[in-house]
């Protein structure tokens, strides 16, 4: 039992201590062009949700895309309401994927 429980803090920190690095490495790297591309892609909810549909069934990981939105909300270049619409674009496009394989 103590093992189980050392091994979900242990990965727990490291999750939180990953998401750290990643805000802070896309604060040094994300400039005023990707938070303009940001700010325009994510003005509209709508617009927001199809994106996400969209990138979610490229790279057909809706948990990607939404680690790279909870990134960019921590990094400060979206804010939260923006992200909210991507995300649920993102589940959306998981559905897509799912729906494009029974198909085939």
């Amino acid at each position: 039992m103590k093992e189980l429980i050392f091994g979900v803090v242990g990965g727990l920190a490291l999750f939180i201590y990953g998401m750290n690095l990643m805000s802070e490495g896309l604060k040094k790297v994300a400039g005023d062009r990707l938070r303009k591309i940001l700010e325009v892609v994510t003005k509209n909810p709508f617009i927001g949700v199809i994106v996400g549909a969209i990138v979610t069934t490229v790279i057909q990981s809706s948990s990607a895309t939404t680690v790279m939105v909870i990134g960019f909300v921590n990094a400060g270049l979206m804010n939260l309401q923006q992200g909210i619409g991507i995300i649920m674009g993102a589940n959306i496009g998981t559905t897509v994927t799912a729906q494009l394989i029974a198909f085939q």
